[in-house]
């Protein structure tokens, strides 16, 4: 019984070792090569009159830039070379204070030269505080512990550029005389957000009508939807960050159905209306949680197309 008992310590530590070796060298390439493993994803959705051209959206959120990631600042950069119609950017653009602003204003530079939208994520709102990276897969509060930064500067530099601010705003953009209506929400992590600002029937005049927002909580998605809001973005959830390969997101950091996390779905209200919902992995991560794992971080390029039926529909490519 002795030699049995030691024979089977031995094989659990052994199976113990491996674990703890595996989880180690996954930590090892989310944290320095799956998470500077930029990249674009492509979605086509219906969502134009019929007739219409095509319009490409260039979806970004979540950048979460530090004054030492140069990398990312050059790739963010690059996006440029897509040629979007218009670009929209869901927050959480810095991963600091103050001090990030150049870096955040260096890597939108040539976004700034289309014309663009954009709301304030959390992170932007208050800078990110030391604590331990399980967190994020236990709690779906933002803490307010960390200090509040002062955003008038940055967003002068995004509005001076002629990017419209959305936060608890309605506006419209003009596209090749095409009139593309938008509602959006101020954080809804922080509780910044006051949707009753924007609400009432979506803009009928328009040929599509976007909503958008950071963190894709369902009281609002609702409310976007009844309203008329066809097509709605959002980011916050990093796509889960950490993924299981076969599996999914195991959180979303919000109410929201981890299955929804990130990429294209549709939402669906209790009066019966449906929206198409699109979240945006992001690009970055938390200083204090620098991991991505089965999550590359990406920018989106979204093509909205003429739809030749009344329900919106989409694909990938």
């Amino acid at each position: 019984m002795s030699a049995l008992t030691n024979l089977t310590g031995f094989r659990g530590w052994r199976v113990g070792a491996g674990l703890l070796g595996a989880g180690a060298t996954a930590l090892a390439y989310g944290s320095l090569i799956e998470r500077n493993a930029f990249t674009v994803r492509r979605f086509e959705i219906e969502a134009l009159p019929r007739g219409m051209r095509s319009l490409r959206v260039l979806h970004i959120s979540d950048v979460h830039l530090t004054m030492k990631q140069h990398r990312k600042v050059e790739w963010i950069r690059s996006l440029a070379a897509l040629k979007p119609d218009f670009v929209v950017s869901t927050g959480d653009h810095l991963g600091g204070d103050e001090a990030v602003f150049p870096n955040v204003i260096r890597a939108h530079g040539p976004l700034l030269d289309f014309p663009g939208v954009f709301v304030w994520g959390n992170n932007d709102h208050f800078k990110p505080v030391p604590k331990s990276p399980t967190r994020y897969f236990t709690r779906s509060t933002a803490s307010r512990a960390g200090q509040r930064v002062d955003l008038g500067p940055l967003a002068t530099e995004f509005t001076d550029r002629g990017w419209l601010d959305l936060n608890n705003r309605r506006d419209a953009l003009e596209i090749d005389g095409v009139r593309i209506a938008f509602g959006g929400v101020n954080d809804p992590h922080t509780a910044h957000d006051h949707y009753e600002r924007i609400a009432g029937p979506a803009d009928p005049d328009a040929a599509v009508r976007i909503g958008v927002l950071h963190s894709p909580e369902p009281r609002l998605l609702s409310p976007f939807t009844d309203d008329g809001y066809e097509l709605l973005l959002a980011g916050h959830t990093h796509g889960g960050q950490v993924r299981v390969p076969f599996y999914g997101a195991l959180v979303s950091n919000c109410e929201l159905d981890p299955s929804q996390a990130r990429w294209v779905s549709t939402w669906d209200t209790d009066a019966g209306n449906r929206s198409t919902l699109h979240v945006c992995a992001g690009l970055g991560t938390s200083p204090y949680a620098p991991v991505r794992f089965a999550c590359r971080p990406e920018a989106t390029l979204l093509t909205l197309t003429a739809s030749p039926d009344s329900p919106i529909r989409s694909r990938a490519r």
